[in-house]
């Protein structure tokens, strides 16, 4: 679970925003608490009381065919996109800073990782996603240790933890402008909503869950990784202060997404950091990727091909293997045409922003499901999910132009509040 929320996009964002944004992130993470318990105690006794393979078959329970296969799609678009965006961040790095000097093409460095996840997803199913991402959840773990124990070696800090405490960098909640994107009210909200929808809506996280004995097993882990991803959070925020003030006092031009990867492999902090980081980024990469490619071939082969219910054993996994292969071929061309298209901000800002555009549908869409009684034309759903995000885009764009508010990632409710206001205008009566 830890492995699959980080990826490397945590691994090197995180500590990249730190300069722009201070520790305003851990507003979020402290929402992402709020969002947990809502999935231990609301989300997860639905999903094993309906005894769900696909978390989004309950959608076609509760309001009928479209809406269910609204939902799957939903998911496979934003899925798709978001692993595309956490592998690219990786691949760029490793072509930066590995294969560039061997006159490796970039879509080659692409279609190894993707080659390497393939062949071990291959065969193995969830039970070798569970047990790779927790040995490359424990390699990044201790990568990230080593890095902060080696810089603060160097820059002579005796104790981290006081050191970034009193550090100007280290400002973390921020009350003052209600119109700033980083406006605490904003983004602990945020952070709460996205917890749901990317973890509790999402069949990649859900997936595991549902992996389980039974419910109460499910809600210890759900529980248990509330807490250590509170903890890993922290540590990935410290180690963006230090890395930040490193830079500023060796006078290392990185910033964003270049600061970690310069500073560990192009600094002074010898052969040991810059291995541990690139075992601790592949290992980052490799747990979030590879249970994406094997979810999406879950979704697409049992919500919108529906190989369970038409389909023997044998050619389902004919259908399934196939799939794999389609997906695999999905995420490398996703991911190159982000090479050429993607801008300087980053990473993690662009997933959590487009991530309020994709999955607010299935916000406005559980939440209508599990907080109403009223059921909708079915028909209907499609158009409605289709024109929640094109409002919420317009709206954000104009509040910012004209009244110089930035919604940031509070997108996300306005697009699930959209699509329930949708949802109801076009109830069954």
């Amino acid at each position: 679970m830890i492995g699959a929320s980080l990826s490397g996009v945590t691994f090197i964002s995180v500590p990249g925003w730190i300069e722009d944004q201070n520790m305003s992130y851990m507003q979020m993470v402290l929402g992402y608490v709020v969002g947990y318990a809502v999935i231990g105690l609301v989300l997860l006794p639905l999903y094993y009381r309906l005894n769900l393979t696909s978390i989004y078959s309950y959608l076609e329970d509760r309001f009928g065919y479209y809406s269910y296969k609204t939902g799957a799609s939903f998911f496979l678009l934003s899925r798709t996109v978001g692993a595309a965006f956490r592998l690219f961040l990786v691949a760029n790095v490793l072509q930066l800073i590995l294969f560039d000097a061997y006159g490796v093409p970039f879509w080659v460095t692409v279609s190894i990782t993707i080659l390497l996840i393939w062949l071990y997803t291959f065969k193995g199913g969830i039970k070798t996603i569970v047990w790779t991402d927790t040995l490359q959840t424990l390699f990044m773990l201790i990568a990230v240790g080593v890095c902060i124990y080696t810089i603060s070696d160097s820059m002579q800090i005796d104790n981290v933890f006081n050191y970034v405490a009193e550090s100007d960098l280290s400002k973390t909640f921020f009350f003052d402008d209600p119109k700033a994107g980083n406006y605490f009210w904003k983004q602990f909200l945020s952070g709460a909503f996205i917890a749901v929808v990317m973890t509790g809506l999402d069949q990649d996280m859900m997936q595991k869950n549902l992996t389980c004995r039974n419910l109460k097993d499910a809600q210890k882990n759900i529980f248990w990784f509330t807490i250590v991803l509170v903890i890993v959070n922290l540590f990935f925020l410290a180690l963006g202060v230090l890395l930040t003030d490193f830079a500023q006092q060796n006078g290392i031009d990185a910033h964003k997404d270049e600061l970690f990867p310069i500073i560990a492999t192009q600094g002074s902090l010898g052969t040991a950091t810059a291995l541990f980081f690139i075992l601790g980024l592949i290992a980052a990469a490799y747990s979030s990727a590879d249970s994406a490619l094997t979810s999406l071939t879950t979704s697409f082969s049992i919500d919108i091909l529906e190989i369970d219910k038409k389909k023997s054993v044998a050619d389902q996994e004919k259908t399934r293997k196939k799939i794999h292969i389609l997906f695999s071929f999905i995420l490398i061309a996703t991911i190159l045409i982000f090479k050429y298209f993607i801008a300087d901000a980053s990473v993690i800002a662009k997933i959590f922003t487009f991530a309020g555009y994709t999955y607010g549908p299935l916000l406005g869409l559980y939440a209508f499901g599990l907080f109403t009684k009223l059921n909708v034309k079915d028909k209907a759903v499609p158009f409605i999910c289709l024109i929640a995000p094109i409002f919420t885009y317009l709206i954000s764009f104009y509040s910012v132009e004209k009244l110089g508010f930035d919604f940031g990632f509070f997108v996300l409710v306005l697009n699930g509040a959209l699509t329930f206001l949708g949802l109801y205008l076009f109830k069954k009566q």
